[in-house]
């Protein structure tokens, strides 16, 4: 399976690293508007050709399978377009699309071309979250009362920086679609569907760095019922403090914590003993600051396996519905 990388930062270096090392695929392009990545890139991925542009390697670029579009948030729908327009199966980094409009637009096309899109939604892989998805969906909980998730990261001035896109409403849109889209995706896959949304955002101590808020509190129903509150923050300072989710619920209560939602803290339900889970994977370390679970080697090979036999993890209309979450958080901005 060929896999050409659009965008090589942090995040997609991270894929162009497991492509090249997982059986059964194939690293065949690099694409990056920043010329200076070439010959880093030449040298640790010797004889994959680098492209300066998405449309450069389109026109003139060797044989395809899968594009992974890894740029800046509001790029990727128009990335993801183009390459389902021209015949290729598309991976996008979260966020599927800034607007519930373009997230659309790549399933559309998606569906003209006959291609398949899969969205990254890695803390679904993470065993703890995994373990929750089945005990809910077993009615180990019963009726759910409470849901609270809270997500308190640092993001200073070593993460925004002067001239990047990052902080900017056009390119990032906000810590909901940047930092924590993967956990309101964990909130919707575990918990359905969310209703009558309050939310009150402040930015604390952001105001050179970002256009949008570093703060929120957000109070939502859950439609299958329940109620729930999302806690958000990037100003915490120095460091990442906790991602968390605590349930309460008519036959037992439970936490997952720890700065990545990698440790059940807490579990007591009626007529159940808590099994034994496998080791969740360390941080992304990117040097200055950390982000979520380290899980892309599962989505590459969700991939794979996908395209070679169906099904799938990382469906597409989700990645819509949690872009749709979002906008109407913040459409109460």
């Amino acid at each position: 399976m060929r896999f050409a990388i659009c965008g090589v930062g942090h995040i997609g270096r991270r894929h162009a690293v497991l492509v090249a090392r997982r059986a059964g695929a194939q690293l065949v392009a690099l694409v990056d508007v920043d010329a200076a990545l070439r010959n880093g890139l030449a040298a640790e991925f010797p004889g994959v050709p680098f492209f300066a542009s998405l449309e450069e390697f389109l026109a003139v670029g060797p044989p395809a399978d899968v594009l992974t579009v890894a740029t800046p948030n509001g790029l990727h729908a128009r990335q993801a377009v183009a390459g389902l327009r021209h015949g290729l199966h598309v991976v996008v980094e979260k966020p599927l699309a800034l607007a519930a409009a373009n997230a659309r637009a790549i399933l559309a096309a998606a569906q003209q071309a006959g291609r398949r899109v899969f969205g990254v939604m890695q803390n679904r892989y993470s065993p703890p979250a995994a373990w929750l998805k089945e005990l809910v969906a077993a009615g180990r909980l019963g009726d759910v009362y409470l849901v609270q998730l809270s997500c308190f990261w640092n993001r200073d001035d070593r993460y925004y920086q002067p001239g990047g896109w990052r902080g900017t409403q056009a390119l990032d849109g906000g810590p909901l679609f940047t930092q924590f889209s993967h956990f309101v995706d964990l909130l919707y896959w575990v918990f359905g569907d969310v209703a009558n949304l309050a939310a009150r955002f402040r930015n604390f101590n952001h105001q050179a760095t970002t256009e949008f808020e570093d703060s929120g509190l957000v109070t939502f129903d859950l439609v299958r019922g329940g109620s729930g509150t999302l806690s958000y923050s990037t100003a915490v300072w120095d460091r990442n403090l906790e991602s968390s989710l605590t349930v309460v619920a008519a036959c037992g209560a439970l936490k997952i914590g720890g700065q990545y939602l990698d440790k059940i803290e807490y579990c007591h339900v009626q007529d159940y003993a808590l099994p034994a889970l496998p080791p969740t994977n360390p941080a992304n370390d990117y040097g200055l600051y950390q982000g979520s679970a380290a899980n892309h080697g599962h989505v590459i090979d969700d991939v794979v396996e996908t395209l070679h036999r169906g099904g799938g993890t990382t469906k597409a209309p989700d990645g819509l519905k949690v872009v749709e979450i979002i906008e109407r958080i913040y459409a109460l901005r």
